[in-house]
């Protein structure tokens, strides 16, 4: 085994497949994370969502997806050029991908792509002595990574390093327009039959460490996607009350359901409810 892959295992405790699928899956996302900076990727680009606030931030729960935005708007932005330098660094630490971008079905401010590799493969690759029962010889991997190429105005960003799988250094959202973004998750993503209870595990994240919310970020986040209009009274008061509304309308039998595979501390959850969302939202500070 890579012995940086070994010293980046040494942080996990993976007991299950589920755990080791999981520790797995997070070492590829940091690799592409590297890979992408070596790309010159963060020169127009920023690190942001779920994946970020558990990296740099020590959000507790597995995150799918990698998230970016550019910081300005570029609609001929090719992700597709970073592919053969992505590629040659993944490789390097010994794993066998294929990256390709998802074919736009119709004109959208994100282009997408997937990062693809046998599960069986690459688990015992990492887990050399350990048996690997339960995993079909198809199973793949995939990581999707997503860019915006229109993004919002106002979101303020800052600059991070790491020092694993190699010293990178990543642009990312600073914590206030990241957790604009949650908040504007929270209130206008459209959930249809299936709660993202990780939404709502990321906002008591957010609320826990008394992160103020970008609120100029916000508002512009909210114009994109028609939720209000320029002509809309607009401050934190009336944010507060746009998600309490939210919170009055949610399942949280399935917001529960949905997040539980993705954290260990299921505990956390009992005191989920409508009552305890709006009253944590009184708190909310804005910059």
């Amino acid at each position: 085994m890579n012995s940086v892959i070994e010293q980046m295992l040494a942080q996990y405790q993976a007991e299950t497949i589920y755990d080791k699928k999981n520790a797995l899956k997070e070492i590829m996302q940091e690799i592409v994370l590297c890979g992408l900076s070596r790309a010159g990727f963060f020169k127009e680009a920023a690190f942001y969502g779920g994946t970020a606030l558990r990296i740099f931030y020590g959000l507790d729960r597995f995150s799918e997806d990698l998230d970016f935005s550019l910081m300005i708007e570029n609609p001929d932005f090719d992700l597709a050029s970073y592919f053969p330098i992505l590629e040659k660094e993944v490789r390097s630490f010994g794993m066998n991908v294929t990256i390709t971008e998802k074919e736009k079905v119709r004109e959208a401010n994100i282009k997408s792509a997937f990062l693809k590799a046998n599960t069986k493969e690459h688990l015992l690759l990492f887990y050399s002595e350990h048996p690997i029962a339960g995993v079909a010889d198809s199973e793949l991997i995939k990581i999707k990574f997503e860019v915006d190429i229109n993004p919002p105005k106002f979101a303020t960003f800052e600059h991070k390093y790491r020092l694993l799988p190699a010293p990178y250094e990543v642009n990312l959202y600073d914590s206030s327009s990241l957790f604009a973004g949650k908040i504007h998750a929270v209130i206008c993503r459209a959930w249809k039959n299936r709660v993202k209870g990780r939404d709502l595990y990321d906002y008591v994240f957010y609320m826990a460490r008394r992160t103020p919310v970008n609120l100029k970020h916000l508002r512009e986040r909210l114009l994109q996607t028609e939720y209000i209009t320029e002509d809309t009274e607009y401050n934190l008061e009336v944010v507060k009350q746009m998600l309490k509304e939210r919170f009055e309308n949610i399942d949280y039998e399935q917001a529960k359901q949905d997040v539980e595979p993705f954290i260990r501390d299921t505990n956390s959850l009992l005191v989920w409810g409508a009552e305890f969302f709006k009253r944590i939202t009184e708190e909310l500070q804005g910059v």
